[in-house]
C-alpha cells in the first residue's frame, strides 16, 4: 500500500473542479472529491466538499463536518489531458 499523499485541503475544498489550474489537476490526478448530488429541489454549486485518498476518507470528512455523505456523489479526479 502507498502512502497517504497529503493534501493541500484548505486550498482544494470550496472549489469547483472545472476551476482547478493544470498544475492542481495534475497533482490530484488519482485523488477521490466528494461533490453534492444534483436533485431537482436544489442546485448545488459544484464545489469540492472532501478530498482523499479514498471516497471512505471523504465520507469520514463529511461525517466530521456534520454533513450527510449519501447527499454526495465521490469522483476520482483524471488527469488533464
Amino acid at each position: 500500500m502507498l502512502p497517504a499523499r497529503r493534501v493541500p485541503a484548505a486550498r482544494i475544498l470550496g472549489r469547483c473542479p472545472d476551476r482547478l489550474s493544470l498544475a492542481e489537476q495534475i497533482e490530484l490526478t488519482g485523488m477521490t472529491v466528494a461533490l453534492e448530488l444534483y436533485t431537482p429541489e436544489t442546485v448545488p454549486l459544484r464545489r469540492i466538499e472532501a478530498i482523499g485518498e479514498t471516497a471512505e476518507d471523504c465520507i469520514t470528512q463529511l461525517a466530521a463536518r456534520g454533513l450527510d455523505p449519501r447527499r454526495f456523489e465521490f469522483v476520482v479526479l483524471k488527469p488533464p489531458y
